[in-house]
């Protein structure tokens, strides 16, 4: 009972002391000689509004003067202020957009570390979570991150880049992987670049172990070095096993490990993105650089789409002047000995019928000219009869009466 009765007491002291701090606050903020904000400092953007309100509200407008030509000269009085504020400020000339990356890739040639820095591809993760692996790729530690070479960088990148575009001009079939959220159109755009496929969702696991049972229902088809499609041999690629890549670029090689796996058992090469947290041994062509930062992989992705559409170029441009830089599929490459023997046969058959048939038309047509040389011999040719020169025929007397005037003109 003493101990409820203290707190009471104790409660009623704190709420009047609470009351009466709140009671001098608020006669402090009446009895203050102190403005609450400081406007002795005021910039030209606050000056220009002062001073065009300031001239618009002295204007006494007439009592003719409509409200809506008020409203007129108030809108145009915003309209000055709005203008005046945009009037503002520096001019930025070469100022970062993120579409250009997508729409303009940069070119291997176009790697420079000030491009490097600037996509913070620097940047890489805490120093506890960092793969001893990667020691020889890591220039220090700043505020207990791990900071990436970009002479490295830029060195294993233009290597990279040779080894696409090599791939790219020898016929290689390119697959492009990124499976992170955001990836999707730096993927999809370095592979248009280079020709190449993509996945930009979710690896599907044994699509190179087990290949025939998942990707065997895909689309599949020949061309020749210009990539003109050869139809006739469709129905042999049914049986065939399933086209294997030949070099995969991984993006995230941390989410991707059995697609990197099986690359492996495959004799796949791969080039993948290791970020300090990475296993460097996972993949052929390491890049160490960050692969947290979009804009870090749009240009790595952007590079090797370049990379591979430089081989491509130079493989079409070879194809057209007669040179290849592989060695081409030749026909029983294709067909399995069955059915090279049928082909074989039918070719055979459609030569015999062939020479038959040039054979009759060679009949025929020495038919027709024995048929032609005897209706000329029966039907001799008309000989031309040599026409006499006219001779001068003997006058006969007329009988004829004539009359005076023709006697009077023969005299």
């Amino acid at each position: 009972m003493i101990a409820r009765q203290l707190c009471m007491r104790q409660s009623r002291q704190l709420g009047a002391f609470n009351r009466q701090a709140r009671t001098l606050n608020s006669l402090n903020r009446f009895f203050s000689t102190e403005p609450p904000i400081d406007t002795t400092v005021q910039t030209r953007i606050q000056e220009r509004a002062a001073e065009i309100e300031a001239r618009y509200q002295n204007d006494v407008f007439p009592e003719r003067v409509s409200r809506r030509r008020a409203a007129q000269m108030a809108w145009k009085a915003q309209d000055e202020r709005r203008y005046e504020f945009h009037s503002l400020g520096s001019t930025v000339t070469d100022a970062y957009k993120p579409e250009d990356i997508i729409r303009n890739p940069p070119r291997p040639s176009d790697v420079s570390l000030e491009l490097l820095l600037a996509s913070q591809t620097h940047l890489g993760h805490s120093t506890s979570r960092w793969n001893p692996q990667n020691s020889r790729y890591i220039f220090g530690i700043r505020d207990g991150i791990h900071i990436i070479s970009l002479d490295v960088t830029a060195a294993y990148l233009r290597r990279a880049a040779k080894v696409v575009e090599e791939v790219a001009a020898r016929g290689g079939l390119i697959l492009f992987v990124g499976t992170r959220k955001g990836q999707k159109r730096y993927v999809v755009r370095a592979a248009e670049l280079a020709k190449g496929y993509h996945i930009f969702e979710r690896w599907i696991p044994g699509s190179l172990t087990n290949g025939q049972q998942i990707l065997g229902h895909c689309e599949a088809k020949v061309v020749n070095c210009v990539d003109e499609e050869i139809p006739k041999f469709a129905e042999s690629l049914k049986e065939r096993s399933v086209i294997k890549p030949d070099l995969v670029v991984c993006l995230n090689p941390i989410e991707n490990v059995v697609l990197l796996h099986e690359c492996g058992l495959n004799n796949v090469p791969t080039i993948g993105v290791i970020d300090t947290d990475a296993d460097p041994t996972r993949v052929t062509y390491p890049i160490p650089a960050n692969d947290d930062s979009m804009r870090a992989i749009g240009v790595i992705a952007g590079v090797l789409g370049r990379a591979g559409q430089a081989g491509q170029e130079r493989r079409l441009e070879n194809a057209k002047n007669g040179i290849l830089m592989y060695e081409p599929i030749k026909v029983k490459d294709l067909l399995s000995p069955e059915e090279l023997a049928e082909l074989e046969e039918r070719e055979k058959n459609n030569a015999a019928a062939t020479t038959a048939d040039m054979a009759e038309i060679a009949n025929q047509l020495d038919e027709a000219a024995k048929i032609i040389a005897a209706n000329n011999v029966e039907t001799p040719k008309e000989t031309e009869r040599p026409t006499k020169a006219a001779e001068p025929q003997a006058e006969q007397p007329s009988t004829q009466a004539q009359t005076p005037e023709s006697l009077a003109k023969d005299q």
